[in-house]
């Protein structure tokens, strides 16, 4: 398998290593919080495992569909198969990237934000455009992932990561209402959950 380009488990394990850094952004006090992590993880496992390891997916859909496609890493693109290679590699694939870095940010700049303020509510800085900069970040990050290299697994775990962090922003508000009371509130109701409509609406009119 190695000489098609697949089969470096070496950098299958470096990249898990790598993106798996971000779960420690993640607190795990409560069950919760842990279930997010643990898709975020198999994510990232699936993913690097068919990018560099085993091309499951095009197995998958050449015995399914008939679909041809060499067995190597460079062919192991699907997105470039459907939307042709010129338009993947000089627009979709930088774009992923663009995705990568910017959900990165959004991850260690939420998580500074919320350090700086100790046990303070922190209604500045990213927080001041969205409710969870930090859970956006892991869904965007996952989401170029899934741009840049589609499989079949991530394509089915990518929504259920979107609703499990969907449902652990819900209980964070809720334990948050809790603490801060009305403050919260006053603030959950000037500022979006994950994207800034509410701001851009502001800007517009």
């Amino acid at each position: 398998m190695v000489d098609y380009g697949y089969g470096d488990w070496g950098l299958v394990a470096l990249n898990v290593a790598i993106f798996g850094f971000f779960m420690l952004f993640i607190p795990f006090r409560k069950k919760l919080y842990r279930l997010p992590s643990s898709i975020y993880l198999a994510f990232i496992v699936a993913l690097y495992a068919e990018m560099y390891g085993f091309p499951l997916t095009i197995y998958a859909l050449s015995w399914f569909l008939g679909f041809q496609n060499p067995l190597t890493h460079e062919a192991g693109h699907i997105l470039a198969s459907v939307v042709g290679e010129g338009l993947f590699f000089t627009v979709v694939h930088p774009l992923s990237t663009v995705m990568l870095v910017a959900g990165g940010f959004l991850v260690i700049y939420g998580w500074r934000g919320i350090f700086l303020a100790g046990r303070e509510l922190v209604t500045t800085g990213l927080y001041a455009y969205v409710r969870h900069p930090q859970y956006l970040g892991f869904l965007v990050i996952t989401l170029g992932m899934l741009v840049q290299w589609t499989t079949l697994p991530t394509l089915l775990m990518w929504p259920l990561l979107l609703v499990l962090y969907y449902r652990l922003a819900r209980q964070e508000e809720r334990d948050m209402e809790e603490k801060f009371g009305e403050k919260y509130k006053e603030y959950k109701a000037r500022v979006s959950m994950f994207l800034p409509l509410q701001k851009l609406r502001r800007i517009h009119v």
